[in-house]
This record gives C-alpha cells, sequence and structure tokens, in this order.
C-alpha cells in the first residue's frame, strides 16, 4: 500500500492516506484522513507534517529540524526522532474530519 501512495505522489497526485498509530495524538487520531500534496524535503518547514521514509519505516510524522546536508530530522508528536531523510513524498494539506 505504501509503494502505491508514494507512485501516486511521485506521479504528482494528492491523495488521502489513513495510517494507523497514535503517535501523533492529539494532532491525528489512529486511522484519520489525511490529503497529501506532493512535496520534496527542499520545500518543507519544521513544524509540517509530512509523508516520508526514514531507516525503511514510511509514515505520517512532524518536522522536527532541517539541514541542507542531512535533509528533515523526523519525530512524532511525542518527542520520540526517528532520523534525518531526504526521502519526503508528501505533506499533509488539510486534516479531514472523521
Amino acid at each position: 500500500m505504501n509503494a502505491i501512495k508514494i507512485q501516486k505522489l511521485l506521479a504528482g497526485e494528492t491523495i488521502v492516506s489513513r495510517e494507523a498509530g497514535n503517535s501523533m495524538l492529539p494532532i491525528l487520531k489512529s486511522r484519520q484522513a489525511v490529503r497529501l500534496a506532493p512535496t520534496t524535503w527542499e520545500a518543507c518547514e519544521v513544524g509540517d507534517i509530512v509523508y516520508c521514509k526514514v531507516r525503511g519505516n514510511v509514515f505520517t510524522h512532524l518536522v522536527k529540524g532541517k539541514n541542507d546536508k542531512r535533509g528533515l530530522l523526523i519525530g512524532n508528536n511525542h518527542g520520540h526522532i526517528n532520523g534525518w531523510t531526504k526521502q519526503v513524498y508528501g505533506k499533509v494539506i488539510e486534516i479531514l474530519k472523521d
């Protein structure tokens, strides 16, 4: 499923995604729908919520930092840091009501 989402975003499509997990509470609930627009890591800023790959895992998490050489520092909404990545496919442009 992640591969299909990534392909659509890389093709320039805006998509709706639902991911399980509570790591983004209270911003996002588990399986809450979000609208993702295609983006690159360079276009993102600290505080954005992005759909990205870090260390082989794909998820929607917060941008905690930005560095021209390392890319974006990704973490959840509870203080956990996942790591640096330049593999950013989409940015949350709307949190949809369930």
